[in-house]
C-alpha cells in the first residue's frame, strides 16, 4: 500500500523550522535550505509545499498567529467549563480572556518573540501586516459582550463605547504579554498594570 503523508503535518514542520529560525537567527536568517536543514527534510520537500521564501515565511507566521488566538480560546474555554463550580461570571471570564495573552510557559513565550521578531518585515509587507493584525471583529463583539456583563454584575454605568473598550483591553494586554515575553516585565507586573486598566474599564 501506498504510504500515507500527512501534508498538514509536514506543513507544520516546515513552520516550526521557520520559527526556531527566526528565534535564533533573526528573519533574516531563514533561506529554504536552512529551513529543509532544520526540519531534516529535503530541499525538494520544502519547494514541493511553498514556491518561495516569502510564501514559506507568511505561512509560518499565520500558523504562529493562529496558535496564539487558540490558545486564547482554550483559556475561555477551559473557564467556561470549569468542574463543579458554578458558571463564571462576565468579569471572571473578561479577566481570563486577557490574561491568556500574559504567558508564562515557553511555548507561548516563543510564540509572541516570534510576533515580535517579524514586526520589521511588516512596515515593507502590507500581506504580513494583515496577517500579524488580522481584522477580529467576532472577539471584539465576545469581549464588548463580556465588558457589558461585568459592568452589569458591578452594578455600574460607565460612559464609553463597550466595543472601543474591548479593543483598547486587547491592545494593552498584548503589549503587556510582549513586555513578558522578552523580559521586560515580571507576569505579576504585567497583570497588576492589566488589573489596574480594566478596574478604570468597568468601574472603580
Amino acid at each position: 500500500m501506498p504510504k500515507v503523508v500527512d501534508h498538514e503535518d509536514r506543513k507544520q514542520r516546515l513552520a516550526e523550522a521557520v520559527w526556531a529560525l527566526t528565534l535564533r537567527d533573526g528573519l533574516e536568517g531563514v533561506t529554504l535550505r536552512k529551513v529543509a536543514a532544520e526540519a531534516g527534510v529535503s530541499m525538494g520537500q520544502v519547494q514541493h509545499y511553498h514556491s518561495s521564501r516569502e510564501e514559506l515565511v507568511r505561512d509560518a507566521v499565520k500558523r504562529a498567529v493562529a496558535a496564539l488566538n487558540a490558545r486564547i480560546e482554550a483559556s475561555i474555554k477551559a473557564v467556561a467549563e470549569r468542574e463543579g463550580e458554578d458558571p463564571p461570571g462576565a468579569e471572571v471570564m473578561l479577566r481570563e480572556c486577557l490574561y491568556a495573552m500574559l504567558m508564562r510557559d515557553e511555548e507561548g513565550v516563543r510564540l509572541l518573540q516570534l510576533s515580535v521578531a517579524v514586526l520589521g518585515r511588516a512596515i515593507s509587507d502590507p500581506e504580513m501586516a494583515g496577517v500579524l493584525g488580522p481584522s477580529d471583529g467576532e472577539l471584539l463583539d465576545f469581549t464588548a459582550g463580556l465588558i457589558v456583563g461585568a459592568r452589569a454584575e458591578r452594578g455600574v454605568e460607565v460612559a464609553g463605547d463597550p466595543r472601543t473598550d474591548a479593543d483598547i483591553c486587547w491592545a494593552v494586554a498584548t503589549g503587556l504579554g510582549v513586555d513578558v515575553a522578552l523580559g521586560m516585565r515580571t507576569h505579576a507586573a504585567a497583570k497588576g498594570v492589566l488589573d489596574y486598566h480594566l478596574a478604570g474599564v468597568l468601574g472603580r
